[in-house]
Order: C-alpha cells, then structure tokens, then sequence
C-alpha cells in the first residue's frame, strides 16, 4: 500500500506540471488581464502601468511560471490574488469549508436517494414503478447541469420558498454566530447539495440495479434458494454485498467530483464554494487563484482513486492493491 501510495504522488507530480503549464500560457495569451477590474476613471496609463509592473504582468509568461513555482517550492507561497489583492492561501481557505460541507450533505442525499431506488428498480423490473425510475435517471441524465440547477431553483427557492437561492449564509445569521450561523449555512446548502445529488444519482441506480439484476442469475444464489435460505436473506447477504461492490468502488470519485465543487451548481446558486471560485478567477483572468486550484483538484482526484482502492479492498478481501 505504501509503495502503491508513493507511486502515484511521483506520476502526479509531471502531470500537475503539464496541467498548470497548460492553464499558464491559456491566460498569458487571452486577451487583457486581472488589473482591467481594478481601472477606475481616473487611471492613467502610466499608473496601469506602474500596477503591471508591480504585479510582473509585463515578464514573459515562463518567467511568471517560473516565479509562481520557485514560490510553491521554496515557501510554499503559491502567490496573491490579482483580484483581491490578498495570498491566494487565504482566498481558498474561506471557501473550501463551504465546499467540504456541501459535499458531505450531497453524499448523504445521493445514497439515500439512490441505493433505495436503485434496490426498488431491480426487485420490480419491467414494471411501472421500475420504468418509472428509470425514465427519471434517463432524464436527469440527459438535461444539462445549468438547466438542472434553474429547475430546482425556481420551483423550490422562488415559487415553493423552502429554500435561500443565493449565497451560503444570511447576513444576520453570520453577524450572529454560533448555532444560528451553522444553521443558516446548513440551511443554504441544502438545496444545491439536493441538486446536485439528483444529478449525481442516475449513474449509481443504474449501476446498482444492472449487478442485482445480473447477481440474481449466479449460481451461487441458485444454491442459496435451492437450500432453502429465506428471499430476504439471500438479497441482503448474498446479492446486494456483491452488488454493492462497485457502488462503493465508485466512493472516492463521487465524492471528489462532489468535493470540487460542481462547478456550474455553485455558479448559479452563488454558493461561495471553490468551485464558484474557480469559474470566478478564470473569467477575472486571476490566474494564480485558477492554478492552485487546478493543482489542489488533482491532489483530491488521486487521493479519491487511492480511497476507491482502499474501500474494494476492505469489502472484498479477494482483491489486494500490488
């Protein structure tokens, strides 16, 4: 497990290289730059200038990648933020609580949502209530995240009024602190976190009833009724362990790809999460906010893939990590 572990931080670290390499020379090329947001009517060109200067926007673009990585490396300075002019450290650090707490409330609704609806579609194929979960996961599959989000939010957020439709905490409720600042940032994530699980179900309930379907023909659950093993037994010891495997295989990467944040489902719900961050610095052209976080999402990507590896190991004693 460790050579395992240490393998895949050493082949991270070339491809963490060429992602941040790639994302450099895209913004050195766009057109304009981070200080556009910061002219007032007043600034002149010789203090637009002076500000380019300051912030090394004039240096070719490998000398500003070889700046921003000889930081990382020496002080672990991954630079400041062009837009708001504070360490980019700290710009990441008050958002990623609020990603970490969205994606712990999306994995909670996904697997009450989907494991249930996937076990129902299975035991009851064919029928009404099967192809009606079915033509939900087809559905919810096929719609565009954006068109998702502006569905959940209008009908639950403006008409029904359940839930806040913009940000991640009430202002009273954050000047308050305490439980009423908790309660209004669980209270504001719920209604993204319930989006995003209903997008990100559909692949687990197919899945999931795809390997009960195909584990109810094994010979092995043959024995099992031919012994004479109650109905209710053999589902939840023989067929459903064996089917739940790569439902949990799939962990480490649902919840990365929850953990980054969905981008798009922060955006539209303006939740101050990372990836509402990201879009944000990539449209700002605040690059050293958008290349650290590339950086930081591969790190939870491989962490993800070696967790996902982990969990089939501790299921299935039969598979070893070599």
């Amino acid at each position: 497990m460790t050579k395992t572990i240490i393998r895949r931080f050493i082949i991270l670290i070339p491809q963490l290289i060429a992602l941040s390499l790639l994302v450099f020379i895209l913004g050195y090329i766009a057109p304009g730059d981070a200080l556009r947001g910061r002219i007032g009517p007043g600034t002149t060109l010789e203090q637009l200038e002076m500000m380019r200067e300051v912030h090394g926007l004039n240096d070719p673009w490998y000398v500003q990648y070889g700046n921003w990585v000889k930081g990382i490396v020496t002080e672990l300075d991954f630079g400041r933020s062009l837009t708001q002019m504070r360490p980019v450290t700290e710009v990441i650090g008050d958002r990623i609580i609020n990603t970490m707490r969205l994606s712990l409330i999306t994995t909670i609704f996904t697997y009450i949502i989907a494991i249930p609806l996937g076990i129902i579609a299975a035991r009851k194929r064919e029928k009404i209530i099967d192809k009606g979960i079915m033509m939900y996961t087809f559905v919810a599959l096929s719609m565009p995240t954006i068109v998702f989000c502006l569905i959940t939010l209008l009908l639950f957020g403006f008409n029904l009024g359940w839930f806040p439709t913009t940000g991640s905490v009430a202002n009273a409720a954050d000047l308050a602190g305490g439980m009423t600042r908790f309660l209004s940032q669980i209270q504001h994530a719920l209604l993204p976190a319930l989006t995003l699980a209903l997008l990100s179900t559909t692949g687990i309930i197919y899945f999931l009833r795809s390997e009960i379907i195909e584990n109810e023909n094994s010979d092995y659950v043959t024995t099992a009724r031919a012994k004479g093993v109650p109905e209710n037994k053999v589902y939840t010891r023989h067929i459903l362990r064996n089917a739940l495997l790569p439902i949990a295989g799939s962990f480490g990467n649902e919840f990365a790809w929850l953990f980054m944040g969905a981008p798009f489902v922060e955006w539209v719900f303006s939740y101050s999460g990372m990836g509402e961050l990201f879009i944000t610095s990539i449209l700002l052209q605040d690059w050293p906010v958008a290349n650290t976080l590339i950086l930081f999402f591969a790190i939870v990507i491989v962490m993800s893939m070696l967790l996902t590896d982990i969990i089939i190991t501790v299921i299935d004693p039969r598979i070893r990590i070599k």
